[in-house]
């Protein structure tokens, strides 16, 4: 059926959270109008799912149109029936029997080495000139700078070609043995990967003879454009297309003994979008951004497994990583990084990680013209180090000296010590759905916290509150009921709300007596 619309009055004092995780800096919705078409997203992860403080959710096997103001709920245009559940108090309870009803856990979660650790990506060290001794010289580099061993993911152009994944010889000339000496160092490794083909390589005319490409409705190979050009599509949603990448990854790891793979792209193929040049011709019936959610599911199944894009999959074992950010204060940088990954966790994706810290985007951030904030690599760093997973790719030696390195560092150790309860964390999220990383309406509901999005929890017992803007050495943390000690020795009774002290060299956090 196609619903036309479905109208919700807004419950006093009520608000929304969901969607897309992308837009976690403009929830909860319900003070302002917002709209948002989920139909042809392709902001990071998504989910057909709306969850309210005030214990009610919506679902929909399918995407929809909606849009929240300050009166009511209206949902537009969906192809299946949007359920409205009702009287599960609060925020937590609207999750908790969503995500048993819909998205359950699954048991697993990504490699151990993902919490006790952070993952360092070669991106911004070598963007699309990596070579083996380029790696082993940055992995050498971070042991001998003081920073743990943890999972090295080497970025795009590895590869002899996109849809061509193996390495290229005259760069790696002993795979194999990059990876062991990696892996005896400490290191775990990953691989990027994409689900493009480059028209022009030798693989391409033989992946078009055996059907395992995308076609259009005229019957030409579907050529996608994307931010390295013009590239055909596997056809990951079907058997035979799904099955030749798994392929590919399967014989990586067996061949070279890597440990997972970082899934870049994989946004729907959306005609209107202007990124397709012609209509898919499907050779089954797909659901609106099935596509989407069939490439996430080629993760499932290895230890590692990171994903930019991802709809629907909640509960699954794959870190899910935010969009790519700017070298900013703004939404589109730092400010972002809580309230979107409080919106992952609502969805479902527990294993959430905040992006290269310091941004990445688009690799202008080593431009001669660049300017780098030293101020804001280290908040990142701060603000980064207790999510789930924490990620480099600018190396912090290379761009901090003195008093700023160290106060970097000291995030860092601060992970560390901490990492076994993060993985306990995670180990629990396996098993029962709930985010790491929490926001303080879902701990502690019907409190006055529902636009609180500048702090949160570690699970039920540790808060923290990084400071998010420039030039600021100090920070208002609201501290619910209990007792809050502070790792300098402060105890705090709440409920309160106070101003507290953050030099530069501080990350605010407390862990509940």
């Amino acid at each position: 059926m196609t619903l036309q619309s479905k109208r919700i009055a807004k419950l006093p004092n009520e608000y929304w959270w969901g969607g897309v995780i992308n837009d976690g800096s403009l929830m909860p919705y319900g003070d302002a109008p917002y709209a948002r078409d989920l139909r042809s997203t392709d902001d990071n992860q998504a989910s057909p799912l709306l969850l309210s403080n005030q214990g009610r959710y919506l679902w929909s096997e399918d995407p929809f149109a909606f849009m929240v103001d300050e009166q009511e709920l209206v949902i537009f245009y969906s192809e299946s029936e949007v359920t409205l559940e009702e009287g599960h108090g609060s925020l937590q309870g609207a999750y908790r029997h969503a995500g048993n009803a819909f998205f359950p856990p699954s048991n697993r979660l990504p490699d151990d080495l993902a919490f006790l650790a952070p993952e360092y990506c070669t991106w911004v060290e070598m963007f699309y000139e990596p070579t083996q001794e380029k790696i082993i010289h940055y992995a050498e580099s971070i042991l001998a700078n003081g920073m743990p061993p943890g999972i090295l993911i080497i970025d795009d152009n590895w590869m002899k070609d996109y849809g061509m994944w193996d390495f290229d010889r005259s760069r790696f000339p002993d795979p194999r043995a990059m990876v062991d000496t990696l892996h005896g160092m400490g290191f775990k490794v990953m691989l990027w990967v994409c689900p493009y083909v480059s028209a022009d390589c030798t693989e391409y005319k033989k992946l078009l003879a055996d059907g395992i490409l995308m076609k259009s409705v005229r019957g030409n190979p579907l050529i996608r454009r994307w931010w390295n050009g013009y590239s055909a599509v596997v056809d990951y949603t079907k058997e035979e297309g799904a099955s030749w990448f798994k392929k590919q990854l399967d014989r990586l790891v067996d061949h070279y003994g890597v440990d997972g793979f970082k899934l870049d792209a994989g946004e729907p193929l959306i005609p209107e979008s202007g990124d397709v040049l012609e209509e898919v011709a499907w050779t089954r019936p797909v659901r609106l951004l099935e596509d989407c959610e069939a490439y996430a599911r080629l993760g499932i199944g290895y230890p590692l497994s990171e994903l930019r894009m991802c709809w629907k999959l909640g509960g699954q074992p794959l870190i899910q990583r935010q969009r790519d950010k700017h070298h900013s204060w703004d939404r589109y940088g730092l400010a972002g990084l809580i309230p979107n990954a409080i919106a992952q966790g609502l969805l479902g994706y527990a294993f959430n990680c905040p992006d290269m810290i310091g941004g990445g985007m688009d690799g202008d951030i080593n431009s001669p013209n660049f300017h780098f904030d030293s101020e804001l690599f280290i908040r990142f760093t701060q603000c980064a180090a207790l999510f789930p997973v924490m990620q480099f790719s600018m190396a912090p030696w290379r761009v901090l000296q003195g008093e700023e390195l160290a106060w970097c560092m000291d995030a860092i150790r601060l992970r560390t010590a901490l990492g076994p309860e993060i993985f306990s964390l995670a180990r629990q999220a396996s098993q029962d759905g709930l985010p790491i990383l929490r926001s303080m309406e879902f701990v502690y509901p019907h409190q006055g916290y529902e636009k609180v999005q500048d702090q949160f929890m570690l699970g039920e017992k540790i808060l923290v509150a990084p400071v998010l803007e420039k030039g600021k050495t100090s920070r208002k943390v609201h501290f619910p009921t209990g007792v809050w000690m502070g790792d300098d020795g402060t105890k705090i009774e709440g409920p309160s709300v106070l101003e507290v002290e953050a030099p530069l060299s501080k990350l605010p956090w407390y862990r509940k007596g």
